[in-house]
């Protein structure tokens, strides 16, 4: 008898391994899905294959929603007719409340042969451009500006005889002054100036920056991330540095220089801002001795302030009583010419919370202190994810921040820096994220789209051997994101680096335009010697029988003397 033969199951499992492969290829076709704020990306075992279009931009790279859209609306005509409504009042020198104070002792370190530390080093109208570069790599400014408003920024920092003024507007990468205070004290050493900048009057973060000490009481500070929580009044007046603060009766903050940079320990200016609706009594203190008592007559507009003194190593600000609606901002701390740089970092924020804050607030504090010469916006760190390329939105929204410090701070410059360079953990360990270039690549068609100046910070990292060495010389966190105080020193380097670069060809562009000038005003003053003095003798004999010498041909001969390459006014 033939043994039966076995049943044969082979062409069951072929099957299976058909009907999987349809089952995965059918996933793949399933497009990207958002699950509570999570995305969910598209299962594509056939990527190399086929390509789908999840909606891309003009570069071909899938854009997806990274952020709130809606956080991001703004428009652009109401601040404009919210400025010009509220603006005329912060024009008046009532709005400024000057206070000089002046004393016969002297500073046991004075010399009075030495120059005054806060004046600039070179007191001619064209301060020199120090030559030696901080960093072995230069990484160069982009400029865009199609009104050249970066160039005549360029001019200011080389001519002006008053404070050349930069807001440095950012995210957690420079929170605590990091980066900021390296770049402060390069550009002041360089170009002259002192003091630390803004300090805002309370905050629970002002314990981690080191370059001004802060000690506040009574205050109850509230950050624009979370100004849902902050009463109605407060909402409606945030200023860009992110904070406001509301007192009880007796509050007070207490602002110390300290040397942990260079030119940060004294300063002879510093401007207190604050809001005050209703009547106050201010107590001052200066260097805890020389105290002054202010009554603020109440206003609707912001107020400020302003101190100066030979030299102030600290300075208090004190409310005896609870003064309804008041609202406190801060303190800048700055010498009377050179440069000041006011941080103004909030945590978590991608550039929407400018959109938060009150347009004429901003635009009246920007007039009280005479006006910022330029505004960087550093953003993007928040929004950038591995493996997302495509950013076009994010970039429409730079175009927005542009325009919105443009309405608030007229006449300033803006600097759009590209996105400081990451990695991203692997299977293999951290690698370079992939999405940086593509950031900022969007950040720099932004920049120019929007006419500002750019910078690309991942670049100029990068040329220091990027983030991997940044984490490995302990220049940055072990998240691969986050720099500290050492790592923004090496950007904050490469960055002036950038802006003497800029300076240097803005000096030689003075140069030639004053050597243009020496030339027309010789050849000017040529041609009136030649009409005034010339001899008698020279005259034809005409003259002397008294018949009129036409001048017409004299000028005409003069005229042709001139080069014909010579600019003529």
């Amino acid at each position: 008898m033939e043994p039966r033969p076995g049943k044969e199951y082979s062409h069951t499992t072929w099957m299976a391994v058909a009907a999987l492969i349809c089952v995965l290829a059918a996933v793949s076709f399933i497009p990207p899905q958002h699950v509570g704020g999570v995305t969910l990306r598209r299962a594509n075992i056939l990527s190399q294959l086929v390509v789908f279009d999840d909606g891309t931009d003009a570069a071909g790279q899938s854009e997806e929603p990274l952020f709130d859209e809606e956080e991001f609306r703004i428009d652009m005509a109401a601040v404009v007719e919210q400025i010009q409504a509220e603006q005329p009042a912060a024009d008046s020198a009532l709005r400024s409340i000057p206070i000089t104070f002046e004393w016969d002792t002297t500073h046991p370190d004075d010399d009075a042969t030495a120059p005054h530390p806060f004046a600039p080093r070179l007191r001619d109208s064209l301060r020199r451009v120090p030559a030696m570069s901080l960093v072995d790599s230069l990484t160069p400014i982009e400029d865009y500006s199609a009104d050249s408003s970066f160039m005549r920024f360029c001019d200011t920092l080389l001519t002006a005889a008053r404070p050349v003024r930069i807001a440095f507007l950012g995210d957690s990468f420079v929170e605590g002054d990091i980066l900021t205070a390296d770049l402060r004290e390069q550009m002041q050493l360089a170009y002259g100036g002192g003091g630390a900048g803004f300090a805002p009057m309370a905050s629970p973060l002002t314990g981690f920056r080191r370059t001004i000490r802060t000690q506040s009481k009574g205050w109850t500070s509230h950050n624009i991330m979370q100004r849902k929580n902050a009463p109605q009044h407060l909402r409606d007046n945030f200023f860009v540095s992110g904070w406001v603060c509301q007192p009880a009766a007796g509050a007070s903050t207490r602002w110390e220089c300290v040397g942990e940079r260079a030119r940060l320990e004294e300063c002879p200016t510093a401007r207190i801002l604050f809001l005050s609706p209703h009547d106050s009594r201010i107590l001052l203190s200066l260097n805890d001795s020389t105290r002054h008592e202010i009554f603020v007559e109440g206003d609707a507009a912001v107020r400020q302030i302003v101190v100066r003194a030979p030299r102030i190593g600290s300075l208090t600000f004190h409310l005896p009583e609870a003064s309804e609606g008041f609202i406190g901002y801060g303190a800048l701390f700055e010498g009377t010419e050179g440069v000041a740089v006011d941080n103004y970092s909030i945590r978590s924020n991608n550039g929407q919370a400018m959109f938060w804050t009150n347009p004429s607030v901003d635009a009246q504090i920007g007039t009280l202190v005479g006006g910022y010469d330029l505004v960087i916006l550093q953003y993007g760190l928040n929004i950038m994810q591995q493996g997302v390329h495509a950013y076009g939105n994010y970039a429409a929204q730079i175009g927005k921040m542009v325009a919105f410090v443009r309405e608030c701070f007229p006449g300033a410059a803006v600097l759009v820096m590209g996105v400081s360079d990451r990695s991203a953990k692997g299977d293999n360990g951290f690698r370079p994220m992939d999405a940086v270039p593509y950031m900022t690549d969007f950040q720099r068609r932004a920049a120019r789209e929007a006419g500002a100046a750019f910078w690309p910070t991942s670049e100029a990292m990068r040329a220091e051997g990027g983030m991997a060495r940044f984490v490995q010389n302990g220049w940055a966190g072990k998240d691969y994101t986050h720099i500290n105080y050492a790592g923004g020193r090496r950007v904050a380097w490469a960055l002036v680096d950038a802006l003497n670069g800029c300076a240097r060809t803005a000096a030689e562009r003075i140069v030639h335009r004053r050597r243009e000038q020496r030339i027309v005003d010789s050849l000017r003053r040529s041609l009136l010697d030649r009409k005034l003095f010339t001899p008698i003798a020279s005259f034809p004999a005409a003259a002397a029988s008294g018949e009129k010498t036409g001048t017409r041909s004299d000028d005409t001969e003069a005229t042709e003397t001139l080069p014909h390459n010579t600019p003529q006014r």
